[in-house]
């Protein structure tokens, strides 16, 4: 009977010891979660603010505009993997004049592609 009674009162402490755990962790991730969606919101709208204010053009909203940036920003990354591939097949090759001339060429398509992005950017 002694142990039965023992064990009751460990059992109550212990749903009370799990309780308390519970209730603060729920307090902890609840402030974690109101901050961090605060922080995030914050950014959020000075992005928006920005992009607006330095990167949008005339009538273009704030999303058209981070959607062109976001293409104009795969184009410069795939042109420049395309470069990549150019020298590695030239370097493949074996040649140091056929490196050489895909190097020149490789550095005139960046250079194309980063003057047609300056181009689309001012012309809107």
């Amino acid at each position: 009977m002694a142990k039965s009674k023992l064990v009751k009162a460990n059992e109550k402490v212990a749903d009370g010891v799990v309780g308390t755990y519970k209730k603060i962790e729920n307090g902890v991730v609840g402030t974690y979660k109101k901050i961090e969606n605060g922080v995030v919101g914050t950014y959020k709208k000075v992005e928006d603010k920005f992009v607006d204010k330095f990167l949008t053009h005339e009538g273009e909203s704030v999303e058209d505009a981070k959607k062109r940036l976001a293409e104009e920003e795969n184009a410069r990354k795939q042109s420049a993997k395309e470069a990549a591939e150019k020298r590695a097949a030239a370097h493949s090759a074996g040649s140091a004049t056929d490196i050489g001339k895909a190097s020149v060429e490789a550095s005139r398509e960046l250079g194309r592609a980063s003057v047609e992005a300056s181009r689309n950017a001012t012309k809107h």
